[in-house]
């Protein structure tokens, strides 16, 4: 079961599609989930859908707590093949989500995170919930800051105009620019 779920990290949970894969019903599924989930080993990231009058998913997503674990069970077990792995995308996704949870552990912040993704398949890997603030951010594994990766924040801020906007990336820059705060990804602390 965490084999398969491992190739989903970062992807909309589906109950139904695991089970057919494995021979299983989904309940059967939900059950090895829950214990997963339990161990600690994986998560479930909510999708936000407060105050959006669009159709949006409602189904969360699933990470693991353990990057590690889930590069051994993608059968990476080296840097270099994590530089050509189909989920290199998917592991950065999971690491930045999982220390941001971590930072809001260690301030003693019961953290309120979220992704975003419409019916059209507009998307934001992390939306932050920090009081009445809202802070979108993108994840992108990339080291060259590309247009295309600001393009679901923009969609985002013409639904959400008082979002704070956050680009994090597999670079080392710190800028502010007219689409949002780029970070790379030691300056994750400036989320906050």
């Amino acid at each position: 079961m965490h084999h398969f779920t491992a190739g989903r990290a970062g992807q909309v949970f589906n109950a139904s599609s695991i089970a057919n894969d494995l021979g299983v019903n989904s309940q059967t599924v939900e059950a090895w989930t829950s214990v997963l989930e339990a161990s600690y080993i994986l998560f479930r990231l909510p999708p936000y859908y407060k105050n959006f009058n669009k159709r949006i998913t409602k189904a969360p997503k699933v990470y693991f707590y353990d990057t590690g674990l889930l590069c051994y069970l993608l059968g990476i077990r080296t840097e270099a093949e994590i530089q050509l792995h189909f989920a290199k995308g998917a592991i950065f996704e999971n690491l930045v989500i999982l220390e941001v949870m971590k930072m809001h552990y260690n301030q003693g912040r019961r953290p309120q995170l979220y992704y975003w993704r419409d019916s059209n398949q507009n998307e934001v890997d992390l939306l932050m919930q920090d009081g009445l603030k809202l802070h979108a951010v993108e994840i992108k594994a990339g080291k060259t800051i590309n247009g295309e990766f600001f393009k679901g924040l923009t969609y985002f801020k013409k639904i959400a105009p008082d979002a704070q906007l956050h680009l994090v990336y597999g670079g080392d820059d710190y800028q502010k620019r007219s689409e949002a705060t780029v970070l790379g990804v030691n300056y994750l602390e400036q989320l906050f």
